[in-house]
């Protein structure tokens, strides 16, 4: 049986600070509250953005009688709850079954070591644990480059043997394998868990194809260059991906380097999270994700732009893994909350398992909209805004027009481009339609 208590700590000033408490009932049952002193204290860092620090009562709901407490996990630990290969591997440490209750055992054992900025601390315990009872001498000298790209079958098997947890595959959601390492100042590669912040000097997210197929292979490869064409037409991208055979790497954007040493870990939160959304592969409409987006962010005019810009991109290059999960914001090391780099883009229409776009833009009546126009006349924007946006938009079609041109130059594989013709000007088209607007 998991603990009953667990403490949410936050990672900042280079080090780890209690904040909150999730006390678990069951499964799926927990109470959330700050510590006193956190509250009282001289950090003001929130776990999630929709959850000011301060003397909360217990978190209510509208039920039949009136307001309830809510027991239910609040929004923002789904993001911390493991996924994938992570999972998997954490159910079967803990000789558990599967099932969409599983979310308080998965997160007390699984989240110590997050995307972001948080951890548990049982996590913590739960995973000195398992290191003591399974050392692992080869991670603690590092590994070459050529270790982990041209020996990837062994390196897999040692990551399956020995490092699952090190690696931080429990921490990285998605279908895909995915791990954590970290270089040091040598370019040594370490399991992210297995070096100390002092001495860490690159973190990197390495992604495999979701399967064997050579579909699969497509995606991957292609994926990297689909992060280069965002790049190119000015969508906010980090550092440039690296592709190594049937591996793709990634550096991290939540980790970045203290300017007197050490690891600033950013907080990071999906837009889910931010609209309160509890659970996976749950619906949500654009406009509602929009609106929790532009609630948090430090200029939602420009957060809006990106936002629409990027669902344009998913349309033309078909990229229907567009869940709310698979779009974030971050908090700079400025103190500016916006939308992270873009991630998760690749041409998922050649999945071999079908991933179906899940994020619709709706009216309120709930129908779908398929045409850019409509969209924007009906954003619950300012009439100003409104304008603003379908100008830059209508000017954003022209490069959108170029798409298969810019595809092609950042290496996006010629059947891709091919496949994507209709959609590109569809997009192009639409979009360019959008002058009527700005000029009235």
């Amino acid at each position: 049986m998991y603990p009953a208590k667990a403490i949410i700590e936050v990672h900042h000033a280079g080090a780890w600070h209690p904040a909150a408490e999730l006390q678990a009932f069951s499964h799926n049952r927990v109470r959330f509250n700050y510590l006193d002193s956190y509250v009282f204290g001289d950090i003001h860092r929130p776990v999630s953005l929709t959850l000011p620090v301060g003397l909360w009562p217990e978190q209510m709901m509208q039920g039949l009688t009136g307001l309830v407490p809510d027991h239910r996990p609040p929004a923002f630990v789904y993001d911390l709850v493991p996924q994938g290969q992570g999972r998997k591997f954490l159910l079967s440490a803990l000789n558990l079954s599967d099932s969409d209750e599983m979310v308080m055992p998965l997160l007390m054992a699984g989240a110590f070591n997050p995307i972001g900025c948080l951890r548990l601390n049982t996590a913590t315990h739960f995973f000195a644990e398992e290191v003591r009872k399974n050392p692992d001498p080869q991670w603690a000298q590092g590994l070459s480059l050529e270790d982990i790209t041209q020996r990837s079958d062994e390196f897999l098997n040692h990551i399956a043997l020995h490092a699952m947890l090190a690696t931080g595959t429990t921490g990285v959601q998605g279908v895909a394998p995915k791990f954590l390492l970290t270089t040091d100042q040598h370019g040594r590669w370490f399991a992210d868990m297995a070096l100390p912040d002092e001495a860490a000097h690159t973190h990197w997210l390495v992604k495999l194809p979701r399967g064997k197929s050579d579909d699969d292979r497509s995606v991957l490869r292609n994926e990297a260059a689909y992060l280069r064409v965002a790049d190119a037409v000015g969508v906010r991208c980090a550092h440039a991906p690296v592709l190594h055979g049937d591996m793709l790497f990634l550096r991290r954007f939540d980790r970045a380097l203290a300017p007197g040493g050490g690891v600033q870990r950013l907080h990071q939160e999906s837009l889910a999270s931010l609209v309160g959304q509890r659970g996976f592969g749950v619906a949500q409409s654009q406009q509602a994700l929009l609106a929790g987006l532009r609630r948090v962010v430090t200029d939602p005019a420009r957060e809006t732009l990106e936002f629409i810009k990027r669902d344009v991109l998913n349309l033309a290059l078909r990229n229907t893994d567009n869940h709310a999960r698979n779009t974030a914001v971050q908090r700079t090391p400025e103190g500016i909350v916006q939308l992270t780099p873009l991630f998760d883009f690749a041409p998922m229409f050649k999945d071999p398992e079908v991933v179906p776009r899940s994020r619709h833009w709706r009216d309120k009546a709930g129908v779908r909209q398929s045409d850019w126009r409509q969209v924007i006349e009906q954003l619950e924007v300012p009439d100003p805004e409104r304008t603003a946006i379908a100008a830059e938009m209508a000017e954003f079609a022209k490069v959108v027009a170029r798409l298969d041109v810019i595809a092609l130059d950042c290496g996006v594989e010629s059947d891709v481009i091919s496949a994507c013709a209709k959609a590109i000007e569809t997009q192009a088209r639409q979009l360019a339609d959008l002058a009527g607007i700005a000029h009235g």
